[in-house]
């Protein structure tokens, strides 16, 4: 449902948003809706909004050296940048959304720093010299944004880079009621970071020390921290997440990763599947139930279904000037302070002997064993203590 004005007895929807953008400015002249609160652009928040409140097309009053970061904040909406507010009120009629100024969503009680017009009455009152911030004040036509049980949140006004950074309290306040009432368990509010551009689905449970940022998508039934941080994630259902980071990758569902994992852009990582303590992980797949338990670098590599990797394993994908892929199939079992010097491929069902390093590919159901044969000198520890003076 939108955003409706009275005019006489015929309602208007306002589909339409214009933003000032050159008035409030951050340092180096940047617009002050450009700034980030909690990792997103002022603009991302504000849009948010009145697109779940009906604004379907937006425009943003801006100078031409802003342009391009305007279009790159905004992508995802429909938005075009233009010279004043006159330019854009002559391509758009009906009801229009004004936000004169610096705003940001928040919590609290509502104000007059975003309104409703009627698209002609408001050229009008431009036509007269009038400015977006001067016509609030106006005559009938032009209606504040009054919070409702169906609205928007308040919009509070800003005017530089410190009331924005104050009011960051507020806008995560929002965010944590509205994941509340979503049905996502917040345990601690206070110490819990989520960027508005994430999406949370119902019966999520977050843990202190949690930070979700850019376009994060939680599906139903996870558990994120205590002290995780997700950039630019999707991650499956069910699946545990603990005091771990992990960036632009997919996790599948009845995942757990972490403690202390890193991942790094462009993993998949799949159902049922063990990301354990000290594992690094880097531009690579992950199939079904694979379990990376402990003390593992996985690089550059495409995993079946199935693998085990002991303690210490490493995928050797760099040899100073390339990097190289390593390819193991479904069902092998990798013994522990194995080294995977890629480009090599472990066929299904495979072995390797702890403290191998593999050079070679490994047929299916073979067992390889790269380590030189044990020796063992008697007496050899008795003579070096005593050539140290030692008994």
């Amino acid at each position: 449902m939108g955003w409706i004005i009275e005019r006489g007895m015929v309602p208007v929807n306002c589909e339409i948003a214009i933003f000032d953008l050159k008035g409030a400015l951050a340092p180096q002249d940047k617009p002050l809706m450009l700034q980030p609160v909690l990792f997103c652009p002022v603009l991302i928040w504000v849009c948010q909004e009145l697109r779940a409140c009906g604004a379907q097309r937006f425009f943003a009053v801006c100078d031409a050296d802003a342009r391009e970061e305007v279009l790159a904040a905004a992508e995802g909406f429909d938005l075009t940048c233009v010279d004043s507010a006159e330019e854009a009120l002559a391509q758009v009629q009906g009801g229009v959304i004004a936000v004169p100024g610096a705003v940001v969503p928040a919590a609290g009680e509502p104000s007059r720093a975003v309104y409703a017009a009627d698209a002609g009455e408001l050229r009008a009152r431009l036509g007269e010299g009038r400015t977006l911030a001067d016509c609030p004040a106006e005559a009938a036509g032009i209606l504040p944004l009054w919070q409702s049980p169906s609205a928007a949140p308040a919009f509070l006004p800003v005017a530089d880079a410190g009331e924005l950074q104050a009011a960051m309290p507020r806008c995560r306040e929002l965010l944590m009621r509205r994941l509340a009432h979503s049905g996502v368990t917040v345990i601690d509010p206070q110490n819990t970071y989520v960027d508005p551009r994430c999406t949370v689905a119902p019966g999520v449970t977050i843990l202190p020390g949690t930070i979700l940022r850019g376009r994060t998508h939680i599906g139903a039934g996870c558990e994120i921290g205590p002290n995780a941080m997700l950039t630019d994630c999707a991650v499956g259902e069910e699946t545990t997440i603990n005091a771990s980071q992990l960036n632009d990758s997919t996790v599948g569902s009845h995942t757990t990763v972490g403690p202390f994992a890193y991942v790094r852009p462009h993993c998949s990582i799949g159902d049922h599947c063990r990301v354990g303590d000290f594992v690094e992980m880097k531009n690579s797949s992950i199939g079904d139930g694979t379990k990376i338990s402990h003390l593992t670098y996985v690089g550059d590599s495409d995993v079946g279904e199935r693998v085990n990797f002991g303690c210490g394993t490493v995928t050797t994908n760099y040899d100073g000037h390339k990097k190289f892929r390593c390819t193991i199939g479904d069902d092998v079992f990798i013994g522990c302070n194995t080294n995977l010097i890629a480009p090599v491929t472990l066929g299904d069902a495979c072995y390797t002997a702890a403290g191998s390093t593999v050079t070679d590919d490994v047929p299916a159901g073979a067992l390889a064993i790269a380590r030189t044969r044990q020796t063992n000198k008697e007496g050899w520890a008795a003579r070096l203590r005593k050539s140290w003076g030692k008994k």
